[in-house]
Formats: structure tokens, C-alpha cells, sequence
């Protein structure tokens, strides 16, 4: 049996996000434990150049919503992006599974030559499904996860990689 669209998708997300909450979970209890205030780790970045941790969870969130509802041929839900506290990104992140939880194989299995455009800020970008969720999605996804992860670990946090990958 070949992997459907569905099984490569929502699973995924699904579980890295899942993943992502319970490391952001641990940052939150280490900046209580160490009494550091929390928006210190809300707002860290690895570099000046980088986005900083509130943001690496929006993009995530958004790459994982805008993935599901494009292969689906629906729109994605926006979001506003006003996230500056632990709990808006746990809020966030529920929303979005719960986003993911509301498609059904069928609605993304066969969506391997669908066409997706994507408006970027100059023109629109025209892509197959399974080269968008492959090749621009996963990508994205994971970057913007493995930061999250990578800016809360160097800020002292103690995860693993068990903890990304959620063993």
C-alpha cells in the first residue's frame, strides 16, 4: 500500500505539534522554576537576524493549517498573530489541531497533482500538491519547529531530542 496524502499531512503535523506544545510546556516551567520572566523566552531569538520563539510557533502553526486546508481545495484559517504568552501559543497550536482534526482522509488523499497557488508578498506561486507539501511545507514545518525547539535549548531548557520527537 502506497502512503496517501492524509497519511503523510495530518499525521504529522499532528504529532509535531503535539510535540512542540510539550516542549514549550518545559520552557514555560523552567522560566517559573528559575524565576526568569516568561517573555524573556517568548520573545529569544538564536541570532538578531531570526524570528524569535512566538513567531518560529505561528509560522509552524501556520505552515501546518495552510498545508491541510490548500490539499483539501479549502482556505485556510487566519490567524491573528498576537501570541505573547505560553498560553496563547498552547491556544494557538490547540486551534490548529484541532483544524487538522476536522479533515477526513478522503478530502486530502488525491491531492497529489492538485493545484495550490500561493500569494506571496510580490506574485503568486503555482504549485502541485505533493511538491507543495514536500518540497515548500515540510521544509518550512520542520524548520520553524526544530527553532522553536533549538532557541527554548539554548536558553537553558532542558529537552532532548526525545522531546522533539516526543518518545
Amino acid at each position: 500500500m502506497s502512503l496517501s496524502m492524509y497519511q503523510a499531512s495530518v499525521p504529522v503535523f499532528t504529532r509535531m505539534l503535539a510535540n512542540l506544545s510539550a516542549v514549550l510546556k518545559k520552557g514555560e516551567t523552567h522560566a517559573q522554576a528559575k524565576k526568569i520572566d516568561p517573555a524573556v523566552f517568548i520573545n529569544a531569538r538564536l541570532c538578531p537576524d531570526m524570528f524569535p520563539l512566538v513567531r518560529q510557533v505561528q509560522i509552524a502553526t501556520d505552515q501546518a493549517k495552510g498545508c491541510a486546508s490548500r490539499l483539501a481545495g479549502r482556505e485556510p484559517p487566519g490567524y491573528e498573530d498576537k501570541e505573547q504568552t505560553f498560553a496563547e501559543l498552547y491556544a494557538r497550536i490547540d486551534r490548529t489541531l484541532a483544524h487538522l482534526r476536522s479533515f477526513q482522509p478522503a478530502q486530502i488523499d488525491g491531492s497529489e497533482e492538485r493545484r495550490v497557488e500561493l500569494k506571496m508578498r510580490d506574485k503568486t506561486v503555482v504549485l502541485k500538491g505533493q511538491e507543495y507539501l514536500l518540497e515548500r511545507v515540510y521544509p518550512n514545518f520542520f524548520f520553524h519547529v526544530t527553532t522553536a525547539y533549538a532557541i527554548l535549548r539554548h536558553n537553558g531548557v532542558e529537552i532532548g531530542k526525545g522531546d522533539y520527537l516526543g518518545l
